[in-house]
């Protein structure tokens, strides 16, 4: 009679790392997905006012940010204490805003040119005259779409 003997223990198979790269690119598509970029690095203050009634804007393509408010405190030294315009990645005056609307209107479609919106992020301790001026350069422009934005009211 023969006798049945196992001859050494078996060992446990390595683990396999075939699926891993499909894995490491399905997350590195998930979260090129999901990110968004800043578009914009804001160089003054925004905080912006309460309100009660506000309403989303509906294309977000069609809009054109303007920023006002003081410059933060790494820009101080270099801008003054005053508030100022941004207009995208540039502190700018009140006479670049009709270049910067008709840049705006180049790269957007011919149809959509009379529809896009100035959105003014006006931070909430700026005086209403630099804005009031932004607003008499935007008519001459014949740029007269323009909402304001804000925060919702915390009841």
């Amino acid at each position: 009679m023969a006798k049945f003997r196992k001859e050494g223990g078996k060992e446990t198979p390595a683990i396999s790392t075939a699926s891993l790269p499909d894995i490491v690119f399905m997350l590195l598509f998930f979260f090129m997905v999901s990110t968004t970029m800043r578009e914009v690095l804001v160089m003054v203050d925004n905080g912006m006012p309460e309100a009660k009634e506000i309403s989303k804007l509906e294309k977000k393509s069609l809009v054109s940010n303007i920023f006002i408010g003081k410059p933060k405190d790494q820009y101080v030294a270099t801008y003054g204490s005053e508030p100022r315009i941004q207009l995208n990645d540039k502190l700018a005056s009140v006479s670049e805003i009709s270049s910067f609307v008709a840049a705006e209107q180049e790269t957007r479609k011919e149809e959509e040119r009379n529809m896009i919106t100035n959105n003014l992020k006006v931070d909430q301790f700026t005086k209403m005259g630099i804005v009031t001026d932004v607003k008499q350069e935007l008519r001459k422009a014949n740029s007269l779409r323009i909402s304001y934005a804000t925060r919702k009211k915390v009841k």
